[in-house]
């Protein structure tokens, strides 16, 4: 009997996706794309859905990129399935997402897998996560923006020393670079990343998902356009503020600081 490719627990506003096809280092097939970027849109009109977590099953692999055995014809596929159309490009459905994507690197994430990884908004790995761009060896040139977001990530240099060689990061030093905001233990890996989650949704939700848009289109733009944006953005949001709450958040802040420094 087959299994469920794509495994989607909810729990406490926490929405996680699992990639389940270890035999396979949890390699993106077509059905899998396809899964992936529904599940996706689905979280975009689910209020059950604060946040998403997503991370690989098994231990070696968070995703091994491209079913690379379908797009050779060897499982009955083609090259041909690099295209598709909307209904299989999971980075669109997630970069349209306004709630908060973690990434949980439970192992390797190579290739499709890296730009997997890189559409997430925040990335935390286990000591057993590996980062590779292997598009130049294996002939396919990227198209889910793995080219201009790395270098954006780590400078152009290291970029281009990972693309054009091919060779694997490890979880510490892909923390030092910047990409991975920690490395834990590969059993807590999952309550880490919970962890974050249940912190972002702690915030004002709205203001929380319209922050997220606001960091993204700056990312994407110049400094001075960036500018105006978040300028358009806060007073946007400063038009539907009150006296009131903006009092009772405060003092839930300040309780919260108080609760974090133990006082």
């Amino acid at each position: 009997m087959s299994h469920p490719i794509l495994l989607v627990e909810k729990s406490e506003g926490i929405t996680t996706f699992t990639l389940n096809r270890p035999e396979a280092m949890n390699a993106l097939s077509r059905a899998l794309r396809e899964e992936l970027a529904r599940a996706f849109r689905a979280a975009a009109g689910d209020p059950e859905t604060g946040a998403v977590i997503v991370t690989g099953a098994g231990e070696k692999a968070f995703c091994a990129g491209l079913d690379l055995k379908e797009l050779g014809g060897e499982t009955g596929g083609s090259a041909g399935g690099l295209a598709g159309g909307a209904a299989f490009d999971v980075i669109a459905a997630m970069e349209a997402l306004d709630r908060p994507i973690i990434g949980a690197i439970n192992g390797v994430a190579v290739t499709g897998g890296f730009e997997l990884a890189l559409a997430c908004d925040i990335l935390v790995g286990s000591t057993r996560a590996r980062f590779a761009d292997t598009h130049a060896r294996v002939g396919i040139l990227p198209g889910w923006g793995l080219s201009q977001k790395l270098s954006r990530l780590v400078g152009i240099h290291r970029a281009k020393e990972l693309s054009l060689t091919g060779n694997f990061l490890s979880a510490e030093q892909a923390c030092a670079w910047g990409l991975l905001n920690r490395v834990v233990e590969p059993a807590a890996l999952l309550p880490a990343c919970r962890a974050l989650a249940k912190d972002m949704l702690s915030c004002v939700p709205e203001v929380m998902r319209a922050y997220k848009r606001v960091i993204d289109e700056g990312f994407a733009a110049t400094y001075g356009e960036g500018r105006r944006i978040e300028t358009r953005a806060a007073a946007e949001n400063a038009r539907g503020l009150t006296p009131e709450a903006i009092a009772a958040r405060r003092r839930a802040v300040q309780q919260r600081g108080r609760a974090q420094a133990g006082n």
